[in-house]
């Protein structure tokens, strides 16, 4: 009798047992997931816990200015070169400007016309040089520019001198430097006597008429 009952015993005991060892596996499966990382909604979520970004900030840093690197700050610069070194080719005042593209009003005729050159107003007889190395092609007396010379330079450009004094100090085919005189101011070109003693200075390349302070500018 005493092992039946034991025997009874011994199979509740059993079952108990693996009644307990399933519950065991429960709560802990159950701790196990509840501490488990991954399945916190908070940190799945790239965003979260963060602030949204300011569209003000965003903006800032999009269009935040960058440096220029070293090889864009070190570039030289590129211009307009002449090939050679030019200076006025007498001291005084413009008193009518380089007109090619625009009209200029003439006192002598009283009329409105293109101006090839500009007039530099001088005391009669002061020295007019030439504005850079060269030649002198020619020198002559224009019935309307008065008396004129005439000087190739290296480049195809040429220099012209007009309503110069009678007296000149250089003739064709002479070799000229820059600041050598080849004549002096005067007042004989009729088409601007209204000015007076001045130099009628023109300069052209490649047969283009060119605004003589473009030629004169420094390299």
């Amino acid at each position: 009798m005493s092992n039946q009952k034991n025997k009874g015993f011994s199979g509740k005991g059993y079952y108990i047992a693996l009644i307990l060892c399933a519950a065991a596996i429960g709560i802990s499966g159950y701790l196990y997931y509840k501490n488990d990382p991954m399945t916190d909604p908070q940190l799945q979520s790239p965003t979260s816990g963060v602030d949204s970004p300011n569209p003000d900030d965003i903006q800032a840093v999009a269009t935040h200015p960058t440096l220029p690197n070293d090889d864009a700050t070190q570039k030289p610069t590129t211009g307009d070169k002449r090939p050679m070194k030019t200076m006025l080719p007498v001291t005084g005042q413009t008193v009518t400007g380089y007109a090619m593209d625009c009209l200029s009003y003439n006192a002598t005729t009283r009329d409105w016309r293109v101006h090839n050159g500009i007039d530099i107003a001088a005391e009669a007889g002061t020295t007019v040089c030439s504005a850079a190395d060269g030649t002198v092609y020619t020198t002559y007396d224009d019935d309307t520019m008065g008396t004129t010379v005439v000087i190739h330079h290296d480049g195809g450009y040429v220099t012209v001198y007009s309503s110069l004094g009678a007296e000149l100090s250089v003739s064709a085919g002479d070799k000229v430097l820059m600041g050598q005189a080849i004549g002096c101011v005067g007042n004989t070109a009729l088409l601007e006597s209204a000015i007076g003693d001045h130099v009628h200075f023109s300069v052209s390349c490649n047969d283009k008429a060119m605004d003589p302070l473009d030629f004169l500018k420094s390299e």
